[in-house]
């Protein structure tokens, strides 16, 4: 179950909502869960064909993307196949312990509501860097600055991290990680969250969010930031603690993999988790059925592969409330050492005032996500592995190039994309067709593309585009050609 990602798309439920009933009935219970809390319809634009975002807010954001992961597990669940475990990134452990049957749908919109109003009110000015580095070189780069509030947030893959912070600190974060030759990404999150920075919201939210009831649920879910299953936890007291807690996406994976788990199926539009398993532990399948052009076909043909019980359940549910420790076995990665910096002036960020007092849960610090994949707690001895050094990922420079003077045209801003993309990547332009996938048919790797997308941003004299993460998860050079054409226009217009 994804996290905080993209609104999602018009229409993406349309399918969905017309061939089963249960996903009726969940867009029913979310939609009137909504509108007790003064909110519009959510499932109104994820059903219509043509429906285009309005900008309703970060809690009807929310509470979209719940849609489309509740309604992707129903749909999964009705063609057949039975999860051994669920597992949630972030705010998304909330959509897996009601695909679990251990909330209610109404009772997880309420919560993810209420969680939203809290980061709101605390309206903290933060921002989250992702950087092309892993864990400790990106926590060695947030303590160079040294200031308690600028954490490594997200371990997502060997060579993904997430640091959050004050926003200028974080500017000047990206300048260093640039010097460094690491690339680096903006995300455009509604909420910075991961951080000791947090542990207002996190209260507030304990004192006043609505307590729900708790129910013993059909499935097992894996809680990565708690590094065990939920058992009889208090769901608020779940939320609360993860708004703090360090997000350690790469050992759950190693840890779910190394239990059994070889097919790792999203619940989300985009293949946004599965990209860091398929990082994590090569070789394994990842599955994004609303990424394909038949979703229940592609389900159907996993439920019917030949394998004991099915691909969805190769690994035995554990007896009991699951309340025990994931096993553990990590592959050692030898960090190479941050260079030493010449002093730089930073940003006149105030620590606060008094150390924020943050409790760790009781297993060691964690946290993150994963898509659902069958995983059982049984013992399993790290294997041997010699360390490995991984090197930074460093890209050119490119050539400095004033903002292109380039009609609105649609044509003549793909022609130059076109060329762009096709210089940097040594193909012909005119192999690059505009629906071609970057990363599926041309192998574009990710952060390949976010250094493209800079580019692009400088190209056309568009600063905002950097933070514009769903044209990332997208992939195309119609969906970037016809953004390029918006932002421009609107800049025009202005």
């Amino acid at each position: 179950m994804p996290g905080t990602v993209a609104a999602p798309r018009g229409g993406i439920l349309r399918d969905f909502h017309n061939r089963y009933e249960t996903v009726r009935e969940t867009l029913s219970r979310i939609d009137k869960a909504a509108r007790e809390m003064g909110l519009p319809n959510i499932s109104a634009r994820l059903i219509e064909e043509n429906g285009t975002s309005d900008q309703r807010g970060p809690e009807v954001q929310y509470l979209e993307i719940f849609a489309v992961s509740i309604a992707t597990h129903d749909m999964l669940i009705a063609e057949g196949a039975r999860p051994v475990a669920v597992v949630g990134q972030s705010i998304g452990e909330l959509w897996a312990l009601a695909a679990a049957g251990h909330l209610s749908v109404e009772d997880a919109a309420r919560l993810a509501v209420a969680r939203s109003q809290v980061l709101t009110r605390q309206s903290w000015d933060g921002k989250m860097l992702a950087v092309g580095v892993d864990g400790p070189r990106a926590e060695s780069l947030a303590g160079l600055i040294n200031h308690p509030h600028l954490v490594l947030a997200c371990e997502n893959a060997p060579r993904q991290s997430v640091i959050s912070g004050p926003e200028a600190l974080i500017e000047h974060v990206e300048r260093v990680a640039d010097a460094l030759g690491w690339p680096s990404f903006p995300l455009g999150v509604p909420h910075p969250t991961h951080s000791p920075a947090m542990a207002q919201a996190a209260r507030d939210l304990r004192a006043t969010a609505p307590r729900v009831p708790y129910g013993a649920g059909r499935w097992r879910v894996c809680s990565p930031w708690l590094e065990r299953d939920i058992g009889d936890d208090d769901p608020v007291d779940l939320v609360a603690g993860a708004l703090t807690a360090r997000v350690r996406m790469l050992h759950t994976i190693r840890d779910l993999h190394a239990a059994g788990a070889d097919v790792f199926v999203e619940c989300g539009e985009w293949p946004v988790v599965t990209k860091f398993v398929e990082a994590s532990v090569p070789g394994v399948r990842c599955v994004v059925p609303l990424s394909e052009s038949d979703p229940a076909g592609a389900v159907r043909a996993l439920v019917t592969e030949p394998a004991a019980g099915g691909p969805f359940s190769r690994v035995p549910a554990s007896p009991g409330n699951g309340h025990g420790p994931v096993a553990r076995a990590s592959v050692p990665v030898a960090a190479e050492p941050v260079p030493v910096l010449p002093a730089v002036p930073l940003p006149d960020v105030p620590a606060p005032a008094a150390p924020v007092s943050y409790v760790a849960p009781a297993a060691s610090p964690v946290p993150a996500a994963v898509a659902p994949a069958a995983v059982a707690p049984v013992a399993v001895a790290p294997a041997a592995v010699a360390p490995v050094a991984v090197a930074p990922v460093v890209v050119a420079a490119a050539p400095v190039t004033t903002p292109t003077s380039v009609g609105l045209d649609y044509e003549s801003v793909l022609d130059e994309l076109q060329t762009l993309y096709g210089e940097f990547l040594g193909y012909p332009p005119d192999l690059l067709g505009e629906d071609d996938g970057l990363e599926s048919d041309l192998g574009v790797e990710s952060l390949k593309q976010v250094v493209l997308l800079g580019r692009v941003s400088d190209r056309f004299d568009l600063p905002g585009l950097r933070a514009n993460s769903s044209l990332l998860t997208v992939g195309t050079l119609r969906r970037i050609a016809e953004t390029v054409v918006e932002a421009r226009a609107e800049a025009a217009g202005r």
